[in-house]
């Protein structure tokens, strides 16, 4: 298949590619050999801009990896800019990290307009702006030269963000200490002592002038949208036998505190205990969200919102933040985007308050409208919907802007029951389990391998708390170094979306064909992943029919582009009628798309001239109303690069000369319609309505944040002479209801006849 693609001149490297401006500045960056060279700061700038009554915003920005990386943003006069990475120094960096609220850099890297030149600061400023540079705006830099920090996945204890939040304080872990003995086995704990750490122990919260609103704070911290009233006189004939050691006292927090160090709050004297006349030890009752409710004896479970849900997260209680409106999923811009509005989010989702509210598209990027821009939550709103915000013009905000959150979710403990071996790092390995007897003597066992596949590893990279799962492996001979042997679990079938593997399907008696250890399930977890995503409006707007004569179809019969009965036409005389359109599939999440199978196991095919790196990438159907597949009209393989990709992204795959072959994040891969096989083979169709699907990467055969958006549908009108699409959305852009009334079946993804 020859593509119609424009070649990129030149390459950038790959440090570079991480760190370029999703949005580059009005101003086009002159050739960086022939600008002036930097020159050193002059003496008298000391410190060169003069510090801002306002606290300066500094923000991490551009295609990172993970939160605590990027390039470097500053807001002054109203306008976000960059730093020139001329004289940038881990010094520079250590300020930077430390004014984001973090402890220290671990490195720093070259990456609108440039705010600062030649920065030196000697590391102990307390804010970039007190270090020496040639004053604001005044820069000869362009915008290959931006700087990057990586810093220290690690908060400072007490650091005030610039929104005012308190991210952490001298209180660093909150618990609650069950007093029935029942209650302590069962997970969560949703009611109890509140106990902060204190240290080498636990201390207690004097309860005199406690309040509900007290409880909302310490439930939301523990992962509970929901607090109850709690029987003291109960607790009050337990706690007066008890020994407690008060810490904290006073406490006074309005109910929209994310957490608890962010209350007013009284410590005791000189880190002394005190006892707590005429009270006692405060208690709370949370009311878990649906997701972690147990057999809790409660009539009515309460609902989780509809209109909205979370995108592309590794873990349960994270994602992108997406919202519905006129029956279509969208989006929400991160300006002014904090951790009030998060929890907001959070709460309404069934989770807790909110750990982090990300900004910058850290969950990938969405395809859909964006709604929302500057919300305004106060924290106590039901919904995201209550809160006040600004409708979006086209000018406002990009999906390179798109919020995210990460809730606190209750602790379910499912991190103690797995464990990888074997593995060369802590992300790969055997899968192994824990399980109990009849005796209750536990044991670690394996899981076996036959039907593990990439939707079971996701579960378990979940559990174990790794991320996403780059590969579910069936076989682990390489990784044997555990003296487990035993096989506890077998047929193991996930939806994705558990949250442990005991949670998916399996045999209830162990059963696996080959039970030899090297068969035993294995997974290779990471931080980030890819998520392909077509577009949608581009195959309405470029579909139509061709009869093609069967003399220009050797190639594409020989890469079986045809339906069946073309075997059987008086080759090389007549046609075949083919339905074509374009299709533009995007890279939407945080790593590039790579094919599964190395290069060395690539197929050349000489016909249509390059190297095919996946046997099924895509499957293009057209069924009935019954949902069965009236024609043939799949893509047995691909190649895959960058046609083209947004702003500030550079091309980093290409077929050509043997070339490197995937999908950067923030660039797509386009099939124009004039290219073979890029069709469905619709002569043996009848007029009549259809539906068209197309499914990309149907087999889960590379990982993905997401599954859910890899197809897409449109109503399909045709006469027996011109076809018509129409409503053509992603899999997931719709709402329930609406997607009730495109379809009368339940679709299908496997591209099998029934």
């Amino acid at each position: 298949m020859e593509k119609s693609r424009h070649r990129q001149q030149f390459a950038f490297s790959l440090l570079l590619s991480l760190w370029l401006p999703c949005c580059l500045a009005q101003t086009t960056p002159s050739n960086a050999a022939t600008r002036t060279p930097p020159r050193a700061p002059t003496p008298s700038a000391t410190p060169s801009p003069s510090p801002q009554t306002e606290r300066l915003k500094v923000r991490l920005s551009g295609y990172p990896r993970k939160h605590n990386e990027g390039r470097v943003e500053l807001f002054y006069k109203g306008e976000w800019g960059t730093i020139c990475d001329d004289d940038f120094s881990i010094a520079n960096a250590n300020v930077l990290c430390r004014q984001l609220g973090f402890v220290s850099a671990t490195g720093w890297t070259p990456q609108r307009k440039i705010w600062l030149d030649n920065v030196l600061c000697s590391g102990g400023e307390k804010s970039i702006e007190f270090c020496k540079s040639r004053g604001w705006g005044n820069s000869d830099c362009t915008h290959d030269e931006d700087a990057g920090v990586v810093c220290k996945d690690e908060r400072i204890p007490g650091f005030v963000d610039s929104n005012g939040l308190v991210i952490w304080n001298r209180i660093e872990e909150v618990r609650l200490r069950s007093v029935v003995a029942m209650s302590r086995k069962k997970l969560p704990v949703t009611e109890g002592v509140v106990e902060v750490k204190y240290k080498d122990g636990w201390a207690q919260i004097c309860d005199l002038g406690w309040t509900i609103k007290n409880t909302h704070v310490v439930c939301g911290m523990l992962g509970f949208p929901h607090e109850r009233k709690v029987n003291k006189n109960f607790y009050k004939l337990y706690l007066d036998r008890q020994k407690n050691h008060f810490h904290i006292h006073s406490v006074a927090c309005t109910g929209t505190e994310i957490h608890l160090a962010a209350c007013p709050l009284e410590y005791s004297k000189r880190n002394a205990t005190f006892t707590c006349e005429g009270g006692m030890a405060a208690v709370v009752s949370c009311m878990p969200g649906p997701l972690f409710m147990q057999n809790n004896g409660l009539k009515k479970k309460p609902k989780i919102s509809s209109t909205v849900r979370l995108k592309g997260g590794a873990r349960l209680g994270e994602g992108r933040v997406e919202v519905l409106k006129d029956n279509e999923w969208g989006t929400v811009c991160d300006d002014r985007w904090n951790l009030q509005s998060a929890s907001v989010v959070c709460r309404e989702l069934g989770f807790g308050s909110a750990k982090e509210a990300l900004t910058g598209a850290r969950m990938g990027q969405g395809m859909g409208p964006i709604y929302m821009n500057e919300v305004k939550c106060l924290g106590q709103e039901k919904s995201i919907w209550n809160c006040p915000f600004k409708n979006i013009t086209s000018e406002d905000c990009q999906h390179s802007e798109d919020a995210a959150v990460r809730c606190n979710l209750p602790y379910m403990g499912f991190e103690n029951s797995i464990r990888l071996t074997g593995g060369r790092t802590r992300y790969e390995g055997r899968v192994e389990l824990l399980s109990s007897d009849s005796n209750g003597t536990q044991s670690w066992g394996l899981v076996c391998g036959e039907s593990w596949s990439t939707k079971e590893a996701m579960v378990a990279c979940r559990q174990l708390g790794l991320g996403y799962a780059n590969q579910g492996l069936q076989e682990t001979w390489y990784w044997d170094s555990s003296n487990v042997t035993d096989m506890i679990m077998s047929g193991v079938k996930c939806t994705g979306n558990e949250m442990s593997l005991s949670q998916c399907q399996h045999h209830k008696t162990v059963s696996c064909q080959k039970a030899a250890a090297k068969f035993a399930a294995g997974v290779i977890c990471s931080d980030t992943a890819s998520d392909l995503v077509l577009h949608a409006p581009l195959v309405q707007q470029t579909v139509y029919i061709e009869d093609r004569p069967l003399h220009m179809l050797y190639c594409a019969a020989e890469e079986d582009c045809l339906s069946k009965s073309a075997a059987k036409a008086n080759w090389p005389y007549g046609h075949r009628r083919l339905l074509r359109f374009s299709s533009q599939i995007h890279n939407i999440g945080r790593a590039d798309f790579k094919p599964k199978a190395g290069r060395h196991s690539w197929i050349w095919h000489a016909c249509h001239g390059h190297y095919h790196s996946m046997n099924i990438f895509t499957h293009y159907d057209l069924m009935n109303a019954n949902g069965t597949k009236v024609a043939e009209g799949h893509k047995a393989s691909f190649c895959l690069e960058d046609s083209d990709c947004q702003e500030g992204v550079s091309k980093r795959y290409e077929c050509a000369n043997f070339g490197d072959q995937g999908i950067t994040v923030g660039c797509w891969d386009l099939y124009r319609h004039d290219i073979d096989c890029q069709w469905i083979d619709i002569t043996d169709v009848r007029p009549g309505n259809y539906i068209l699907q197309i499914v990309i990467n149907p087999n889960n055969e590379v990982a993905e944040s997401d599954f859910t958006n890899n197809a897409m549908k449109c109503n399909c009108k045709y006469d027996g002479h011109r076809i018509w699409l129409h409503n053509c959305h992603i899999g997931d852009a719709f709402s329930e209801e609406a997607e009730r009334r495109f379809e009368k079946y339940p679709g299908q993804l496997n591209n099998q006849i029934p």
